[in-house]
């Protein structure tokens, strides 16, 4: 599990965010919320513009890094904050793997252009590399015969993971095996009209796709018809594949081309729900923007069921900010200054009856 993150100087995040998720409160209620003391079910809260969207990219960074997975590269245009002096952005993920360690820090000065990467297990210092000098370490046992020191510019802890034959029964190799699997199934997807995503996937696929694939169309149906809709779905076989269509009494029509804004939005959280359940972890920037209050209330609900997936959403919904669907711990609230959750943010001793939303609106959490 990611338990903390800190970013400095990449876009809007000129001096140094961190975002905690390793010191949940004491609560009773929504348990589901928090897995082995780390927060595993979070919502993110801040103004227009604040920053919520380029987190998610400071956070998936370290897919371009590590893995051969989908990038948004045109995301990471302006990679540098344009006020600062400063000519790199700095990166530190620290996870947690069945009670080991993982600290990975790097700096880079653009997308693609690392400088320098650390990567520490329990404590100790596995591999370093300076990608300015040409020089580093791995003491990963079975690394031994690489050469490290090159002028490639790709990232040497991906080289080690994806090249050398690594010692089995080393307790360091297996925790690195965990941390690979897990960024390698890191996704951020958007709620907008396009499937745009990062992570998890090799490939595109469309939305109908995905759903006719995984023979759920049929749950698709009833999902859209549970929100108080009558359409029938059909799929129609065409030059460039299977296609996803509307069934009327006098003909069909493409779901695509038919549908409102809101209905991409349906079919774009039911298709990556199909593959939630085998992410490690999960972000979906505005995941409720054309949803109606109860929606997305529902939806969070579901996205709690995934028991082995961390997952956070940024939201502008505060009817969502009430201790029956979460708790304190896992609202956060995003400004130009620092990321924190309610209950830090407050003097005041949150309890299950505390009405949050009531206390945000009034401005009980800004500090």
């Amino acid at each position: 599990m990611l338990k903390k993150f800190s970013v400095e100087n990449f876009k809007s995040f000129q001096n140094k965010f961190v975002l905690d998720l390793s010191k949940p409160g004491n609560y009773a209620f929504n348990q589901d919320c928090v897995r082995n003391e780390v927060v595993d079910k979070a919502a993110i809260y801040g103004i227009n513009g604040i920053g919520k969207s380029n987190l998610g990219l400071a956070i998936f960074d370290i897919v371009n890094n590590l893995t051969d997975k989908i990038k948004l590269l045109s995301k990471y245009e302006n990679f540098i904050n344009f006020d600062s002096k400063q000519k790199y952005a700095l990166f530190e993920y620290e996870f947690d793997f069945d009670g080991d360690g993982v600290i990975y820090r790097y700096r880079k000065s653009g997308v693609n252009d690392l400088i320098e990467e650390t990567l520490w297990i329990n404590e100790k210092k596995m591999l370093e590399y300076n990608y300015v000098s040409h020089t580093g370490f791995s003491y990963f046992p079975g690394s031994e015969t690489l050469n490290l020191e090159n002028e490639s510019p790709n990232s040497r802890v991906k080289y080690i993971m994806d090249t050398a034959i690594l010692k089995a029964d080393s307790q360091e190799n297996m925790i690195l095996n965990k941390f690979k699997s897990f960024v390698n199934r890191m996704l951020l997807f958007y709620s907008l009209r396009e499937n745009n995503f990062i992570g998890y996937k090799d490939r595109t696929s469309t939305l109908d796709n995905m759903i006719i694939n995984a023979g759920k169309v049929k749950e698709f149906e009833d999902f859209i018809n549970s929100q108080g809709l009558n359409i029938r779905l059909t799929v129609v076989e065409s030059p460039e594949g299977k296609k996803l269509y509307f069934k009327y009494k006098n003909g069909l029509a493409h779901y695509f081309q038919e549908c409102s804004t809101g209905m991409i939005s349906l079919i774009l959280i039911f298709a990556w729900m199909l593959e939630i359940s085998n992410c490690s972890f999960v972000f979906i920037d505005e995941f409720d923007a054309f949803y109606h209050y109860e929606l997305a209330e529902k939806i969070i609900k579901e996205l709690k069921k995934y028991t082995k997936t961390q997952i956070i959403v940024t939201t502008h919904n505060t009817d969502l900010m009430n201790n029956d669907l979460m708790r304190p711990d896992c609202y956060f609230v995003l400004t130009d200054e620092k990321i924190d959750s309610l209950n830090r943010l407050t003097e005041k001793d949150l309890r299950f009856a505390h009405n949050l939303q009531k206390m945000f609106k009034a401005g009980a959490f800004n500090e």
